[in-house]
């Protein structure tokens, strides 16, 4: 019998992790616990419920304004009693997460076999975004298995030097989308007419874009509104307050101005497949909205998915106001430039990753078995 721990914290790590906990979870071989940091808490319950899974463990670390110190020590002092106790043959992480780096160095440290899901982003900026860059690029140091989920990233590892196997799979996220995606979700929000508007999906929440970058990115926004009374905006809101507050402030009064508690999961892609495009600086968005045809201003310097904007489903536009402005413009006034970006081929994958990865531990772990 094989044991595998897969430790998640965040809401994006328990969505592009629910597939490959369910395939692991098929296999009757292998034996699979889920074990929870906290980082995140409802939010990662509410993907939990969705796609009906239970956690083994959970280490409950979240509290009010805790610092990257934090997470990253209660992380691994939790860890490593568990997986003392559990002994497990390979630890699973995603990602670039505090939650992703404290378990992959506690797995490490007891010198358990790391598996790393959507290995080998990179924007060669290590404080943009941040931590996030630095967490992956640790993580690719210690891991042993390497499941990268393009062909760039594939030869960003290879670049690296990087020891162990590296398994170009597909990301996982995709996986989640379209399983989702094919029950056709509803998303209701109060006052929101979708027939009525072109709604424009909006996200910002990126340490990066906190201060200065986010006053010009609501400022865009506005300025969006402003020349295109066709147009609303739906804005679900990160619970930070340093995000939270200037969006309120600034697009609060807007009558064409939806702003919401997080969208669940099932929400999100209902809303994905409803809107006209998104602006967002989330990661995730970059590489689901193509799935669904809808084109993605990327409000962010850099990205560590270049895949999307070289496929041309997305376009890096920064956080300047006019920037943004005048992206948008493109797209709402140019019908030719929309049908380009909205039908491009997304490079993110099949939804066939998590049986790739699974498919890979088996082999490889139970050939070890053998030969010991």
């Amino acid at each position: 019998m094989i044991t595998v721990c897969v430790i998640l914290g965040t809401r994006p790590e328990a969505i592009k992790l629910a597939s490959v906990i369910q395939e692991l979870r098929s296999k009757p071989d292998i034996k699979t616990y889920v074990v929870l940091t906290g980082q995140h808490k409802e939010m990662v319950d509410s993907v939990m419920e969705l796609f009906q899974l239970t956690a083994d463990r959970n280490l409950e670390i979240m509290k009010p304004k805790q610092t990257l110190t934090e997470i990253t020590c209660n992380s691994m002092q939790g860890l490593e009693t568990i997986f003392a106790e559990l002994k497990p043959d390979l630890a699973i992480v995603q990602g670039d997460t505090s939650t992703a780096f404290a378990a992959a160095l506690a797995a490490f440290y007891q010198q358990i076999p790391v598996g790393h899901v959507e290995a080998g982003l990179r924007t060669d900026n290590i404080f943009n975004p941040y931590p996030e860059e630095a967490n992956r690029r640790l993580i690719s140091q210690i891991a042993q298995f390497h499941f990268a989920p393009t062909t760039l990233a594939v030869a960003n590892l290879q670049k690296s030097d990087v020891t162990g196997k590296i398994i170009q799979t597909g990301n996982t996220v995709i996986d989640a989308l379209l399983t989702v995606a094919n029950d056709n979700p509803p998303c209701e929000i109060p006052g929101l007419n979708w027939d009525k508007y072109r709604v424009l999906l909006t996200t910002v929440h990126r340490r990066e874009n906190w201060g200065q970058p986010l006053q010009d990115i609501l400022k865009g926004f506005q300025k969006i509104l402003d020349n295109f009374p066709d147009t609303a905006i739906l804005l679900p809101m990160h619970r930070n307050p340093t995000v939270r507050e200037p969006i309120k402030e600034v697009l609060g009064k807007s009558d064409r101005v939806f702003l919401t508690e997080p969208l669940d999961y099932k929400q999100l892609v209902g809303a994905i497949s409803r809107c006209y495009l998104l602006l967002t600086d989330s990661g995730g968005l970059q590489e689901e909205a193509p799935s669904l045809g809808k084109p993605v201003l990327v409000l962010r310097e850099t990205t560590e998915r270049p895949e999307a904007t070289q496929a041309g489903t997305a376009k890096l536009i920064g956080t300047d106001s006019d920037s943004i402005f005048n992206a948008a413009k493109d797209l709402l006034d140019n019908d030719a430039a929309y049908q380009k970006m909205a039908t491009a081929i997304n490079p993110f994958g099949d939804g066939k990753a998590a049986q790739r990865i699974v498919e890979t531990i088996a082999d490889e772990l139970k050939a070890k078995t053998n030969e010991a």
